[in-house]
């Protein structure tokens, strides 16, 4: 089939990338003119793992384009997607702007005879479906000067749920498919495009083998509204589950347990499930921060508090202030002491600095005057060029970070960071104080050679 998607991020360049490496052709387009050359040019413009090797496999067989240009794109496509961002504005609502100039641009692309399925693959408020068909039909009416035909198009929802770091593989082998449309046509179309994944017929790529248990892929066929509703409801559910797990362990740490032996616990109930229970700094990304506060945003339109979701979103930015507490249990004053951190990125697997707990952390150690001192595997260059004026230092290693520093922050679970001996980072530090943002260390071990060990919940 011919695709075209617009927005070359996260998921619009790896939904791209993975339609492309199933048979199809599609286009990308991005106003980013430098994003759109790295693309062609098969060099990925994210850190996403196996996308490298996909960029360069899909842009070798030519069935994987990318431009700024978007009328032919749009005039040649039997689906669009659109997958621009939608960040979040000051009282918690998603900014559509970027959403409103691609659906102008496919109805100005659009052309009389074809039919398209336009698809809102970004997270977007409830009943976005019927706004993205007005504007699209803005565009045509600009265009044209009149309104399109009837049967030209219609707009369907397909939410996505992948992780950062894991993105491919969530693409190939996700959970469910969730397809939201109010035309027959339309659902057809999706689930053809959609077949390979559906039944698993693909040939696994190399770099992202199929999982051994891997079966037929759900597929939830529904309205647009409750479409919309399963992705709001999914990243409010696990964020809500984070939370209440960071809660559990400022509960355990006053009573003597241990966090991670109670999540353990709970999780074995099949009701419960272990995923989403570990406690630390809190959750960040582009999507838990955003998706919440669009729900809440949009309860409170229809007059209803969500008192549970709003507690959810309070404990998380608490938390991760927490480990600045920690801090000053052990050295007093920061002012002048210097800290090591690592970890930049949200999560493992990712440069992504989207509402990273490092950055609140940052900020608040630079608020109260300390040397702050930064490594990360894969985010520095990102940092450097997001926020030049931070007043940071930037180490090469891991333990060149360590050097003169007063005290450890571990913020992200990066397996670079276990692999480092307790004992070498207690030689390395000025003064052997770890705050453990993540729970990766044995807390008995770091005592028995002498650190002062701050965990989360232990």
């Amino acid at each position: 089939m011919n695709v075209a998607v617009f927005g070359a991020g996260y998921v619009g360049l790896v939904t791209g990338a993975v339609l492309a490496e199933l048979g199809h052709r599609v286009v990308l387009v991005d106003v980013n003119e430098q994003k759109v050359e790295y693309i062609m040019a098969a060099v990925p413009p994210i850190f996403e793992q196996g996308l490298s090797e996909l960029l360069t496999r899909v842009r070798g067989t030519d069935r994987l384009q990318a431009t700024t240009q978007a009328s032919q794109a749009v005039a040649s496509s039997e689906i669009i997607f659109i997958a621009v961002g939608t960040p979040p504005l000051a009282d918690g609502s998603p900014n559509l702007e970027y959403v409103h100039q691609a659906a102008l641009a496919i109805g100005q692309g659009m052309v009389s005879g074809a039919s398209y399925v336009i698809v809102n693959k970004a997270t977007v408020p409830i009943g976005s479906a019927n706004l993205v068909e007005l504007w699209i039909e803005d565009g045509w009416s600009a265009r044209y000067g009149t309104k399109p035909p009837a049967d030209l198009f219609t707009v369907a929802s397909n939410p996505e749920f992948l992780r950062e770091g894991s993105a491919i593989h969530d693409t190939l082998y996700p959970d469910r498919i969730v397809l939201g449309a109010d035309e027959t046509w339309a659902m057809d179309r999706l689930t053809t495009l959609y077949q390979p994944i559906i039944a698993q017929s693909f040939v696994a790529p190399p770099e992202t083998p199929r999982p051994q248990d891997r079966g037929p892929v759900p597929v939830i066929k529904t309205d647009r509204l409750s479409a919309e509703m399963i992705k709001y409801a999914a990243n409010a559910f696990l964020s809500t589950k984070i939370s209440f797990a960071n809660e559990m362990a400022n509960i355990c740490e006053r009573v003597g347990a241990d966090i991670q032996t109670v999540m353990h616990g709970i999780g074995l109930d099949t009701r419960i499930g272990p995923k989403f229970l570990q406690a630390g700094v809190g959750w960040g990304g582009s999507c838990f921060g955003k998706d919440l506060s669009a729900l809440i945003y949009t309860a409170k339109e229809y007059g209803y508090q969500p008192r549970l979701l709003e507690s959810t979103q309070e404990v998380n930015k608490d938390q991760r202030l927490l480990v600045v507490k920690r801090l000053q249990d052990e050295l007093k004053t920061l002012k002048g002491r210097r800290i090591a951190l690592w970890g930049l990125s949200f999560k493992p697997g990712t440069d992504d600095l989207r509402d990273a707990p490092a950055l609140s952390v940052i900020g608040e150690l630079l608020r109260l005057n300390a040397r702050v001192t930064v490594y990360d595997p894969v985010a520095m260059t990102n940092i450097q060029q997001q926020y030049p004026d931070l007043d940071i230092r930037y180490s090469e290693s891991a333990l060149e970070a360590l050097d003169g520093a007063d005290a450890l922050v571990v913020l992200t679970e990066w397996d670079e960071f276990q692999r480092i001996p307790l004992a070498t980072i207690a030689q390395a530090l000025t003064q052997p104080i770890l705050i453990d943002g993540r729970n990766l260390y044995d807390p008995k071990e770091a005592r028995h050679l002498g650190i002062r060990y701050r965990g989360i919940g232990r």
